[in-house]
């Protein structure tokens, strides 16, 4: 695990910007293609507006790109709350991707049925090998939750690589998660937190003794890389030692 801890959110987005151009130009020279799993949120949306920006669009060979999902709520596509949507805003539509390059998650579906067709999909993207993204990207909450593994959920412990749903109670709504164990079978994680409100998280996760149940982000240990890019505020108890 490496920590890169930067002064402001301005710096962290672009080093985690660059991070990504990286690891996009290895995955396509390595293999032919570059297969990353987004993250929602509002912090991931000012990554994903840098990598459109002129500054970053021309960097990454985007038509061998292409696009999962960490999570995603149960609403239409459309909706001001979906992750798609708000990729597509930030980042797709503005580098022109193709809908061959992006895999939704179908909320059409109940939700069960969403988990299971996600599955299969991205089984079938990576077959006849193992599902490894090549980059997982990943928020954290305040609450240490990560995609949407939510604490105390049964999702949590759930042994199987693929997509599951879960009933979050504390939003009263159900959300469908990538698994721990497909996520740990990334080649790389990498962690986008920043603010003083995830410091307690933060040292949560990286300090506490392990208890998947209240800290669920304990559970992200990838087979390959695992980063976490911080900004001081969010770094300010593990830095301090508190």
């Amino acid at each position: 695990m490496l920590l890169h801890i930067f002064a402001t959110p301005d710096e962290v987005l672009d080093r985690l910007a660059q991070y990504f151009v990286g690891q996009a130009s290895q995955a396509i020279a390595d293999h032919g293609r570059f297969s990353v799993a987004l993250s929602g949120g509002n912090s991931p949306k000012k990554l994903y507006e840098l990598l459109a920006s002129p500054a970053y669009r021309n960097k990454v060979a985007w038509a061998q790109v292409y696009f999962f999902f960490g999570d995603e709520r149960n609403v239409p596509p459309t909706d001001a709350d979906s992750n798609y949507r708000m990729a597509n805003l930030a980042l797709l539509e503005p580098l022109q991707i193709t809908p061959s390059q992006v895999f939704a998650v179908d909320t059409s579906l109940p939700p069960a049925e969403a988990a299971r067709a996600y599955t299969q999909t991205i089984q079938a993207f990576f077959a006849p090998g193992e599902a490894r993204f090549d980059l997982v990207l990943l928020g954290l909450g305040d609450n240490s939750h990560t995609a949407s593994l939510f604490p105390h959920t049964p999702v949590l412990h759930d042994a199987s690589a693929g997509a599951r749903e879960v009933f979050v109670e504390e939003k009263q709504a159900y959300r469908i998660t990538l698994t721990a164990p497909l996520i740990n079978q990334a080649q790389a994680v990498a962690f986008l937190v920043y603010g003083a409100d995830k410091a307690t998280a933060v040292y949560h996760i990286l300090h506490d003794a392990r208890n998947v149940d209240e800290f669920p982000a304990q559970l992200i240990a990838p087979a390959g890389e695992l980063h976490w890019f911080l900004d001081d505020a969010a770094a300010s108890l593990v830095t301090k030692g508190q």
